[in-house]
């Protein structure tokens, strides 16, 4: 249920709230897919900690690049 409610929520962001801002994240996938890609895989509690680490490291400061879901 939770899992299912995050998903959502993501997918809104990405459809109709991320269009409005200039693409800046740093990696492939973009932060949101990855946390789509981690919530599904891992469940909402796991998946939502790598996705918050993951968003934690997007900024000037890291390298960036190709970081797929473990």
């Amino acid at each position: 249920m939770v899992k299912r409610v995050l998903l959502v929520l993501i997918r809104g962001y990405q459809k109709y709230l991320s269009p409005l801002f200039p693409p800046s994240c740093i990696y492939e996938p973009s932060c949101s897919q990855y946390a789509l890609e981690a919530i599904g895989k891992y469940g909402a509690l796991r998946g939502s900690w790598l996705a918050f680490k993951r968003i934690l490291r997007c900024n000037p400061f890291h390298k960036g690049g190709y970081d797929p879901v473990p």
